[in-house]
């Protein structure tokens, strides 16, 4: 099984989102074949609290006008360092680059299929995280 067209779709428009936000290290991963509740997870980090906010505003925003989608929960938005918007079929993380780092979500994921994004989302600046640990 792999993530489904409306995951696809979902994936690319947020990850577009973000990297028009500047996000950092933009991931995508299709999680269909272990997790049951979603999949697709978007990872990608900012450099501080208002950017993540400005981040999550964009692809919310995004996401209901191409998609007419909106997140079934959120949360972390209050803290701003990690914010978790769950649309059924995609969750996105938007995390603050320390919580980035410390849980090192690619690192639990990383046997799963990197789902391909359009080259420009990450065109912006360095990665920070690492798939090939």
């Amino acid at each position: 099984m792999t993530a489904s067209d409306r995951a696809a779709q979902l994936v690319r428009i947020a990850a577009e989102a973000a990297g028009d936000k500047l996000a950092d290290d933009i991931l995508a991963y299709d999680v269909s074949e272990q997790l049951v509740i979603t999949d697709a997870f978007v990872l990608c980090s900012a450099s501080n609290d208002r950017q993540v906010r400005a981040i999550v505003d964009e692809i919310e925003k995004r996401l209901r006008d191409e998609a007419d989608a909106k997140p079934v929960r959120r949360e972390g938005e209050r803290d701003g360092r990690w914010v978790l918007l769950d649309y059924i079929d995609v969750i996105v993380h938007v995390q603050h680059e320390e919580e980035r780092v410390y849980y090192a979500l690619e690192r639990l994921w990383k046997d799963c299929p990197v789902i391909d994004l359009p080259e420009h989302v990450n065109t912006h600046g360095p990665a920070i995280g690492s798939t090939s640990d």
